[in-house]
This record gives C-alpha cells, structure tokens and sequence, in this order.
C-alpha cells in the first residue's frame, strides 16, 4: 500500500489538501508508553502554514485529535488514530487549473496513473500531506527517546545559493534551530536566506535548498541487511517527501573524490565499546548502525507553485499562459525540517523493534569489547 510506511512500527496517512482534514494511522506502536500530546502539537506547530512571513500565508491551527489507542495518557497498544481537520480551505483557487496540468507537479502523472486526479491542490501530493508525517513521526520520536534516549534534530543548512557554516551540530538543539524563522543555527547565513527567500516571494518565484539532520544515541546494531539497511530505508523516507530530490549520508557525494586511506572511519577504544576517529559513514556501515552519530542531508527543489505566469499547455495539447494564483511556499526549506525528523523517526522506531525482535540476546550475551 503506498499510503503505508514501516514493517513492524508502521504509518497509514490519508486525506487531502483541500478535503474535510488530515491524519495517520500508527500501528505497531508498544504500550504503556506516555505519549505527550503537547509535544506532537508543537511539532505540528512547526510545520503548520502561516507561522511566518517565510511561509505560505494560509491560516490553519492545525490542532490534533488523537482518536483512538490512547487512554489516561498511556498508549493501549493498539492502533493510534490521529487526525488534523482543515478550515481554510479554497478549493476555488484551482478552478482554471482543472485542464492543465501544471508545470513540475504531480497533476499529470496522477491522472496517467489514476486516470483521475484531485482538482483542487496537489491531493495526496500536496505537502499538507505531511502533517500526517509529522503526527505519526512525534509518536515514533517520543518512543525511541523514551526507551533508547534517542534525540533527532534537523536544521536547514542551504537556501538556493546561501550555504551556512556550524560547527557546533553535536550539541545542536531544536531551540536553537528554532531561534531564526528560517530555522539555520548560523546567524550570518540565516539572515542571507531571510533575504534570498523575500526576495524570491516578491518576484513571484521559490528558492530550494538541503535539510540537514544528526540522529544522536542510536546504538550499534540498527537495520536490516540486505534491502532493508538504514541508510536505504532512510533514503526511501526521505525521498517520499513532497520536493525532495536528493539524499545523502555521511560524506555523501564528496567521498567520490577521496581515497580509501581519507574515508576511512578508524576504530579506536571507547570505555568498553569501539567509537571512530572519524564518521565519514554517516553513523552507518554496511546498512547498519555503528553507535556513531547518524548524519545525512535531504536536498529539496524549489516549490513548483509560483506566482509568475508560465507557458505551457493544457491536457488537450493545446498552449496556454497559466497565471500563478492560490498560496504557496516561497521555500518549503523552514517548515520542511520537522516533516525530515519525522520520517526520521519512523525509520528509527522501526528498526528499534526489527533488533529488538531477533536480538542475539535471546540467545547468547552480545559480545563487548574489552580493552
């Protein structure tokens, strides 16, 4: 089912951008846990539209509704129903858009597919979608923080040509990010970004950029060789993000132009457990986690809804000038970040009960290491 994420810790999303609401189904998810539900709102929070002058100017409160597998605070084990209704819907923003398909979206291939496509925003391909993400992924998050003090933090380190500089990732918290409405912990490149994006929105265009994310206290032994390894199925959730277009972990692309003896990752004695001088895997080595921090960057493409009037044709092949009308992103990068820790977090949750399942403590003591 494409709708569906996960093996074991699982997500079901539905609704559409401009239906009755949004929301997720998780499965799979232990119980007895405390769930905060003022913790997953306030990463709805971070997400919502209209939070900022960065953002699409569309008012939703996006408060959630947790509607089943929740009981005195504690999670039932049980499915957990969570739901976000819309309000500010204008479906009437698209009505000349029903016969065109518009340029980058996912109006067309929807109808090749389906041979129907929803006629008001993008449907299920629209990035409302990902308040569902966002939900379902909070859940995840505070169980593999709670039981495995696992901390994801996400933050965005380029908007188009504005690159920022930050040394200081190990110690890198969602406060921080958050200090800047353009979440980027480096000041100096932040205000760069404020500028590029306002620029963007008063031209009419969009900006892309890369998402960056550290997973921290993820112990050794995480995921699934061979299909399932982390770092894929970290690629999988990420790229399944509305505009994402690339992914890397680690040294990414840059290890192309290094050699064996600069890439490797060295042991060295740790207490009783080995650690690396290096981490230039990412916090992962043969698909599976190494106890290393797990570094990886997701690359979005600028927002294809724009305000200028472009050229191009309709289903009838005929040309026509599409103006730019509806409210959109300038730069999807600020609300982005929360939806990236999210599918983190699905991920994480996940392969956290795949070990815990077939665990070679069942059977024999793991093996320490003893300097």
């Amino acid at each position: 089912m494409s709708s569906t994420f996960g093996t074991l810790f699982k997500m079901t999303t539905f609704g559409e951008s401009h239906g009755p609401g949004v929301g997720a189904v998780v499965d799979g998810c232990p119980a007895g846990l405390e769930l905060s539900l003022s913790a997953i709102q306030a990463q709805l929070d971070r997400r919502r539209p209209g939070q900022s002058s960065l953002t699409t100017p569309r008012q939703e409160g996006d408060q959630i509704e947790i509607l089943s597998g929740l009981e005195n605070g504690k999670t039932l084990g049980t499915p957990i129903a969570l739901l976000v209704r819309n309000h500010n819907q204008r479906p009437g923003d698209y009505g000349a858009m029903v016969n065109v398909p518009r340029p980058s979206h996912a109006d067309y291939t929807y109808r090749m597919k389906y041979g129907v496509a929803s006629q008001s925003g993008g449907g299920r391909a629209s990035a409302r979608e990902t308040l569902a993400r966002v939900a379902a992924g909070s859940v995840a998050e505070q169980f593999i923080k709670t039981v495995f003090g696992v901390e994801i933090v996400a933050w965005v380190s380029q908007v188009g040509r504005v690159k920022a500089s930050f040394d200081e990732v190990a110690s890198l918290t969602r406060a921080t990010v958050d200090h800047e409405a353009v979440r980027c912990p480096d000041l100096e490149a932040a205000a760069a970004m404020t500028a590029a994006i306002k620029k963007a929105a008063t031209e009419q265009d969009s900006l892309g950029g890369v998402v960056s994310c550290i997973c921290r206290g993820v112990e050794a032994g995480w995921g699934e060789p061979v299909f399932d390894k982390l770092d894929a199925l970290l690629a999988q959730a990420m790229l399944s993000i509305p505009a994402a277009k690339g992914f890397a972990i680690g040294s990414g692309f840059s290890c192309a132009a290094m050699s064996g003896s600069e890439h490797n990752d060295l042991f060295v004695a740790s207490g009783r457990k080995l650690s690396t001088k290096t981490n230039y895997s990412g916090g992962v080595q043969g698909g599976i986690s190494n106890g290393q921090a797990i570094k990886f960057e997701v690359a979005f493409k600028p927002a294809p809804t724009i305000g200028k009037a472009q050229k191009t044709v309709d289903y009838e092949g005929r040309e026509v000038l599409l103006e730019g009308k509806g409210r959109h992103d300038p730069c999807v990068l600020p609300r982005a970040v929360p939806v990236v820790e999210a599918m983190a977090g699905m991920v994480l949750a996940d392969l956290a009960l795949r070990q815990a399942a077939h665990s070679s403590d069942l059977v024999t003591p793991r093996r320490q290491f003893h300097p």
